[in-house]
Parts: structure tokens; sequence; C-alpha cells
């Protein structure tokens, strides 16, 4: 038995075959030098593939290779529109990612200064949120810049301590 194809079928592969020959190596050219060699076969058969699909509406040669270039040149555009995409995605998640873990931070330090003596919480939020020295501390709490030093010291393991929990 023979499978006889309508001559309109045969002649349409038959030009695609021959476009694609033809072109392929410029086309994938172009494509590995927008987007590298790794993603240049997929922009190349995404290209073709429009092709064939509009194989009616593609111009005959020589105009062929310049209406390939823009499709392929559009081809291009939406993979790096998808990459944007998927970049601001990933940049989006790691945001909240890192806001809920810093929320999660600011809850347990919260926590830990609660159990902090309030002269101890003192020195440690002049040192950290008003950026003051030993000596500065000493001055506000009345007490040498020695002594604020150590107490800052002693302030901090007790922090660390309670952050860990053991206090």
């Amino acid at each position: 038995m023979t499978i006889v194809r309508p001559l309109a079928a045969s002649h349409s592969e038959e030009r695609f075959r021959d476009m694609f020959a033809h072109h392929h190596p410029a086309i994938y050219g172009y494509a590995a030098r927008r987007v590298g060699r790794v993603d240049a076969a997929d922009v190349a058969a995404e290209t073709f593939t429009v092709a064939w699909r509009r194989l009616r509406r593609v111009p005959e040669e020589p105009a062929t290779l310049p209406w390939l270039y823009g499709v392929a040149r559009n081809v291009v555009a939406n993979l790096e529109r998808s990459r944007r995409r998927a970049e601001r995605l990933a940049a989006k998640e790691a945001a909240v990612a890192g806001s809920e873990a810093a929320v999660e931070m600011a809850a347990d330090l919260a926590a830990a200064l609660d159990q902090l003596r309030d002269d101890e919480k003192e020195i440690l939020l002049l040192a950290a949120w008003e950026g003051l020295t030993p000596s500065q501390i000493g001055e506000v709490v009345g007490c040498s810049p020695n002594a604020a030093a150590v107490r800052l010291h002693r302030a901090r393991t007790r922090l660390a301590d309670a952050m860990e929990g053991e206090i």
C-alpha cells in the first residue's frame, strides 16, 4: 500500500528542509552570540518552529534570512524577559525569606533582652542604638569609662547566653 501525500504538503516540507539546511547555521550563530551556546540550540529550534507554523508567510529568498533573524530576535527577547522575570521572582523570594528570618531574629533578640536586668539593657542599647563608646556610656550612667566597658562586656555575654537559651 502506498501513501500518497498531497503535492502542497510535499512542497512545503521540501521548502522547509531547504530553508533549514541553508539558514540554520546563520541563525544558530546569531543566537549563540546573543545568549551563549547553551541556549542557542533552543533559540534556533524555536525560530524554525515558528517558521514551520508560518511557512506560508515566510518570504521567498533572498528575504528569508532577514525574516528568520527577526523571528530569532523576538525569541531571544522572550528568553531574556523570562530570565529577568525569574531573577526578579528569585530576588523577591530571597527578600521574603530574609525578612522572615529577620523578623524571627528580632523576636529572639527581644525575648533575650527581656531576660536581662534593666541596667544591662540600657548599656547594650546605648552602645548598639546610640553608638556610644564606653567612655560616653560611663558619662551617661555615672561610672568610669573602665567600669562602663566591663559592664558592656558582661551585658553582651549575658545577652549571648540568653540568645542561646542558657539564662
